[in-house]
């Protein structure tokens, strides 16, 4: 059997995450919160297979 590793170099790991850090802070606000809405909606397909939506809340009274 053979075996495959890969090598990675920690400061182009650590470069990617500044680059990636500075986009994000370049984006408005809004930009920012579409993309965390699409990713909390591509998270709940995957997982649940649905959009999760308001549950119903029921009061019950006492007469």
């Amino acid at each position: 059997m053979v075996m495959s590793c890969r090598i990675l170099n920690m400061k182009d790991d650590q470069a990617a995450k500044a680059s990636d850090l500075a986009y994000w802070r370049s984006q408005p606000a809004e930009a920012r919160l579409a993309a965390l809405e699409e990713i909390r909606r591509e998270y709940h397909q995957w997982a649940y297979g649905f959009e999760p939506r308001f549950q119903r809340v029921y009061r019950v009274l006492k007469r």
